[in-house]
Protein backbone atom coordinates (compact mmCIF):
# COMPACT_ATOMS: atom_id res chain seq x y z
CA UNK A 1 0.00 0.00 0.00
CA UNK A 2 3.32 2.50 0.79
CA UNK A 3 4.74 1.42 -2.64
CA UNK A 4 1.67 2.72 -3.90
CA UNK A 5 1.89 6.47 -2.99
CA UNK A 6 5.40 6.44 -5.04
CA UNK A 7 4.01 4.49 -8.22
CA UNK A 8 1.04 6.44 -8.85
CA UNK A 9 0.21 10.24 -10.27
CA UNK A 10 3.30 12.33 -11.35
CA UNK A 11 5.92 11.34 -8.71
CA UNK A 12 7.40 8.80 -11.17
CA UNK A 13 7.63 11.08 -14.01
CA UNK A 14 8.59 14.59 -11.75
CA UNK A 15 11.36 11.95 -10.57
CA UNK A 16 12.75 10.98 -13.99
CA UNK A 17 12.30 14.71 -14.69
CA UNK A 18 14.67 16.16 -11.74
CA UNK A 19 17.46 13.12 -12.52
CA UNK A 20 17.50 14.34 -16.45
CA UNK A 21 18.08 18.25 -15.41
CA UNK A 22 20.55 16.91 -12.39
CA UNK A 23 22.67 15.27 -14.83
CA UNK A 24 22.06 17.71 -17.72
CA UNK A 25 23.20 20.78 -15.37
CA UNK A 26 26.46 18.99 -14.34
CA UNK A 27 26.81 18.80 -18.46
CA UNK A 28 26.30 22.48 -18.77
CA UNK A 29 28.43 23.57 -16.05
CA UNK A 30 31.65 21.23 -17.41
CA UNK A 31 30.90 23.24 -20.60
CA UNK A 32 31.24 26.61 -19.10
CA UNK A 33 33.92 25.16 -17.14
CA UNK A 34 35.78 24.49 -20.47
CA UNK A 35 34.98 27.36 -22.72
CA UNK A 36 38.31 29.00 -23.26
CA UNK A 37 39.93 25.43 -23.38
CA UNK A 38 41.23 24.82 -27.03
CA UNK A 39 39.79 22.17 -29.10
CA UNK A 40 37.07 21.67 -26.25
CA UNK A 41 33.95 20.29 -28.32
CA UNK A 42 30.89 21.31 -26.35
CA UNK A 43 28.27 18.48 -25.05
CA UNK A 44 24.69 17.91 -23.97
CA UNK A 45 21.81 15.92 -23.21
CA UNK A 46 18.82 16.60 -25.41
CA UNK A 47 16.09 17.82 -23.52
CA UNK A 48 13.17 17.32 -26.56
CA UNK A 49 14.26 13.43 -26.42
CA UNK A 50 14.13 12.89 -23.12
CA UNK A 51 10.58 14.52 -23.32
CA UNK A 52 9.53 11.91 -26.22
CA UNK A 53 10.57 9.30 -24.01
CA UNK A 54 9.46 10.55 -20.60
CA UNK A 55 5.96 11.11 -22.97
CA UNK A 56 6.07 7.60 -24.41
CA UNK A 57 6.30 6.02 -21.01
CA UNK A 58 3.39 8.09 -19.46
CA UNK A 59 0.98 6.95 -22.45
CA UNK A 60 1.96 2.92 -22.22
CA UNK A 61 1.47 3.01 -18.83
CA UNK A 62 -2.25 4.41 -19.37
CA UNK A 63 -3.10 2.32 -22.06
CA UNK A 64 -1.51 -1.12 -19.87
CA UNK A 65 -3.84 -0.84 -16.75
CA UNK A 66 -7.12 -0.34 -15.31
CA UNK A 67 -6.03 2.69 -13.79
CA UNK A 68 -4.22 5.17 -15.87
CA UNK A 69 -2.42 6.72 -13.46
CA UNK A 70 -1.03 3.84 -11.54
CA UNK A 71 1.73 1.35 -12.09
CA UNK A 72 5.45 1.59 -12.84
CA UNK A 73 6.63 4.05 -14.69
CA UNK A 74 9.05 2.61 -17.83
CA UNK A 75 11.29 4.28 -20.01
CA UNK A 76 13.01 2.81 -22.80
CA UNK A 77 17.00 3.24 -22.84
CA UNK A 78 18.26 5.32 -25.31
CA UNK A 79 22.13 6.35 -26.38
CA UNK A 80 21.23 9.13 -24.02
CA UNK A 81 19.72 7.89 -20.99
CA UNK A 82 19.89 4.31 -19.46
CA UNK A 83 17.37 3.77 -16.65
CA UNK A 84 17.82 0.90 -13.86
CA UNK A 85 16.21 0.50 -10.33
CA UNK A 86 18.85 2.48 -8.85
CA UNK A 87 17.98 5.17 -10.87
CA UNK A 88 19.78 6.66 -14.57
CA UNK A 89 22.50 6.97 -16.23
CA UNK A 90 23.04 9.56 -18.88
CA UNK A 91 25.99 9.70 -21.63
CA UNK A 92 25.97 12.91 -22.95
CA UNK A 93 26.47 14.14 -27.00
CA UNK A 94 28.82 16.10 -28.83
CA UNK A 95 26.82 19.45 -29.11
CA UNK A 96 27.90 20.21 -32.44
CA UNK A 97 25.94 23.38 -33.60
CA UNK A 98 28.05 23.39 -37.28
CA UNK A 99 30.13 26.60 -36.06
CA UNK A 100 33.66 25.60 -35.27
CA UNK A 101 34.90 28.92 -33.47
CA UNK A 102 38.81 30.30 -34.24
CA UNK A 103 40.31 27.88 -31.33
CA UNK A 104 38.78 24.97 -33.02
CA UNK A 105 35.96 24.94 -30.27
CA UNK A 106 32.17 24.77 -30.33
CA UNK A 107 31.22 26.58 -27.47
CA UNK A 108 29.03 29.32 -27.97
CA UNK A 109 28.68 31.17 -24.22
CA UNK A 110 25.31 32.59 -24.96
CA UNK A 111 23.38 29.51 -25.68
CA UNK A 112 25.23 27.91 -22.99
CA UNK A 113 24.07 30.23 -20.68
CA UNK A 114 20.17 30.13 -22.28
CA UNK A 115 20.57 26.25 -21.75
CA UNK A 116 21.42 26.27 -18.14
CA UNK A 117 18.90 29.05 -17.40
CA UNK A 118 16.18 26.91 -18.86
CA UNK A 119 17.69 23.73 -17.39
CA UNK A 120 17.33 25.46 -14.05
CA UNK A 121 14.14 26.42 -14.35
CA UNK A 122 12.75 22.99 -14.93
CA UNK A 123 14.82 21.74 -12.43
CA UNK A 124 13.32 23.51 -9.98
CA UNK A 125 9.61 23.60 -11.53
CA UNK A 126 10.20 19.50 -10.85
CA UNK A 127 11.68 19.77 -7.59
CA UNK A 128 8.72 22.36 -6.52
CA UNK A 129 5.86 19.84 -7.98
CA UNK A 130 7.25 17.41 -5.90
CA UNK A 131 7.95 19.27 -2.85
CA UNK A 132 4.04 20.01 -3.05
CA UNK A 133 3.39 15.90 -3.70
CA UNK A 134 5.19 15.64 -0.50
CA UNK A 135 3.20 18.02 1.46
CA UNK A 136 0.42 16.32 0.62
CA UNK A 137 1.80 13.03 2.11
CA UNK A 138 2.16 14.48 5.09
CA UNK A 139 -1.19 15.94 5.61
CA UNK A 140 -2.80 13.12 5.06
CA UNK A 141 -0.73 11.74 7.35
CA UNK A 142 -1.56 13.72 9.99
CA UNK A 143 -4.88 13.51 9.08
CA UNK A 144 -5.81 17.61 7.97
CA UNK A 145 -7.04 19.35 5.47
Amino acid sequence: MISKMFTSGSMQSVERLIQFTGARHKVIVNNIANFETPFYRARDLDPMKFQAGLRDAIQDRRRSGANPVDGILNMRNTRQTRFHSGGATFTPDFADTGIMFHDRTNADVERTMQHLAENTMAHNAGLQILKNEFDMLKMAIRGRV
